[in-house]
């Protein structure tokens, strides 16, 4: 008799782990349908989130600011993420962009960090929607260029880290941390302090 009581909850916790195993799989599978697409909204999303932060810490009066005649000035740069974001987000998406958004340097900082992040979160949608399999048709791109939308996915990742980039050496020129660099280490050891 005892050796068919242990019989019963072996059994039982066998079942459990094979579920909490074909749950976690399955869990995976549909994380990986989309891996591609998946990877470039992990980008555009930590992107956005320092440029949205780096258009805030800027103070209004330094939107002007360029290191050399020939860069654009910080506000430029904004305006530029702005509307580049929405021109690219609605190919991807084929969705036309709002018409409403329309920036440009000559703007007050207000209006501009508003339509950065409205263009975030045209893109956000956009990449929401957006599946692996259709990143090889073909869309017109800049110029009237015939490209695979793959293309306009990684134009749109690129531009913003190129972007970010800048915006951070600016800040860093004007005696202030851009936002990536702000975030602490979650732990430290002993050997790295």
């Amino acid at each position: 008799m005892r050796s068919k009581e242990r019989e019963f909850p072996m059994r039982k916790m066998t079942w459990i782990t094979v579920i909490c195993l074909f749950a976690t799989v399955g869990a995976a599978a549909q994380g990986a349908a989309n891996p591609v697409v998946s990877s470039a909204r992990e980008i555009y999303n930590r992107q956005s989130k320092y440029i949205t932060a780096a258009a805030e810490e800027m103070p209004e009066s330094d939107y002007g600011y360029h290191p050399t005649p020939a860069q654009l000035a910080f506000g430029q740069t904004i305006a530029h993420i702005a509307q580049s974001d929405f021109n690219i987000c609605s190919i991807l998406s084929d969705t036309p962009a709002p018409t409403d958004w329309k920036v440009t340097a000559a703007d007050p900082k207000d209006k501009l960090v508003a339509a950065v992040k409205a263009s975030f979160d045209f893109c956000s949608q956009a990449l929401a929607n957006l599946q692996d399999s259709k990143l090889g048709d073909t869309v017109k791109f800049f110029g009237g260029r015939q490209v695979p939308r793959a293309r306009a996915l990684l134009e749109l990742t690129d531009d913003l880290e190129d972007h970010y980039s800048q915006l951070a050496g600016y800040l860093r020129l004007n005696g202030m941390l851009p936002p990536s660099a702000q975030t602490a280490p979650a732990t430290t050891t002993q050997s790295a302090k």
